[in-house]
């Protein structure tokens, strides 16, 4: 197994979700005390770790880690695709190069690790690539257009893959997971140039939640796509239904939504140039401050084995709706 963003979050949580039936994982990011401290966890939870220290946007040094990965663990199974920076600002605080670099770690990421993993894999005809969404690769918010940029991006992307591999008829999948707001700690080294300090859109789910349904999907990748949560379910099936009101509805209550009550440490360097970590620093492990505020239930598997006939109900409804509306209308004009 192999998953980028190892050192922390979603990725902290997959490799120990990985390890927790002693899989071999191969853990990959730029911050040398939090791979440690992964690598540890595989190991005390009976998995055997693989450290490999890369910058995802670099695809050479991609390419690099996954011929080091073959040589050591074995031939690549998975690969989970998880890596991610961001910043939080509004679009026009958001210098040119700093937007760019969002791109080449949280799109070009998945492009290089997905490339290097195919390089292996369609040769001997299997293993699966996992691609870590969100529920914002569907649905923009306010003060996330970098990130939410690059998830629709790896939706499109995906897609076409999805296709030719199709087409060669290969035993070879992708598939992608669509996450909810998560308790991971992006939220308190992110880059931010916001007044307050940067929350997730609540309800939030602890990052364990998320790394269940990747490796889930990694085991079931027949299916195209997961769907995690009822807010990720709620959230996209109304954007299919009414993207416009959607839209005035967050232009209202994004902003606030998205900042906590204390003033943001505007002058923290954030760990778009630098990880977070880094080599010595603190280990932040794989939760955020969110702790006591995260969801204690989860409907994501039920909504996941019925989403297509839920996405056509609601399509249904929406058209429906819109109809009856017309109709309404139409006969009020008539009748005065």
């Amino acid at each position: 197994m192999v998953v980028t963003g190892a050192s922390a979050g979603v990725g902290r949580a997959t490799a120990r979700a990985f390890a927790d039936r002693g899989d071999r994982v191969a853990l990959l990011a730029r911050g040398g005390t939090g791979l440690a401290a992964a690598a540890e966890d595989v190991s005390r939870r009976g998995g055997e770790a693989l450290v490999v220290p890369v910058d995802v946007a670099d695809h050479k040094a991609v390419d690099e880690a996954a011929a080091q990965v073959e040589e050591e663990l074995g031939p690549i199974d998975i690969w989970v695709n998880n890596a991610f920076t961001t910043v939080f600002a509004p679009f026009t605080e958001i210098g040119p190069d700093e937007f760019r670099r969002v791109t080449e770690v949280t799109y070009l990421g998945f492009v290089n690790g997905t490339r290097a993993a195919l390089h292996h894999m369609l040769p001997r005809d299997r293993g699966t690539v996992v691609q870590v969404g969100s529920a914002l690769a569907y649905r923009g918010i306010p003060l996330q257009s970098a990130y939410c940029g690059a998830k629709h991006a790896i939706q499109g992307w995906n897609e076409s893959v999805r296709c030719e591999l199709l087409h060669r008829h290969s035993r070879v999948r992708v598939t992608m997971v669509q996450l909810p707001a998560l308790n991971t700690p992006q939220f308190d080294w992110v880059l931010t140039r916001l007044p307050r300090r940067a929350q997730p859109v609540p309800p939030i789910y602890q990052p364990e939640v998320a790394a269940r349904a990747v490796r889930y999907a990694a085991d079931h990748p027949r299916r195209r796509e997961y769907w995690v949560g009822g807010s990720t379910v709620a959230t996209l099936l109304a954007n299919a239904v009414a993207p416009g009101l959607l839209d005035r509805y967050l232009g209202r209550t994004g902003f606030s939504a998205q900042q906590r009550s204390e003033p943001a440490d505007t002058d923290a360097p954030g760990n778009l140039w630098l990880p977070g970590d880094g080599t010595g620093g603190h280990d932040v492990g794989a939760h955020g401050s969110f702790d006591d505020q995260v969801a204690r239930r989860v409907v994501q598997p039920w909504f996941g084995r019925h989403r297509p006939a839920l996405t056509a109900a609601a399509l249904a409804a929406g058209v429906g709706g819109a109809v009856a509306a017309a109709w309404l209308r139409r006969g009020c004009g008539r009748h005065g």
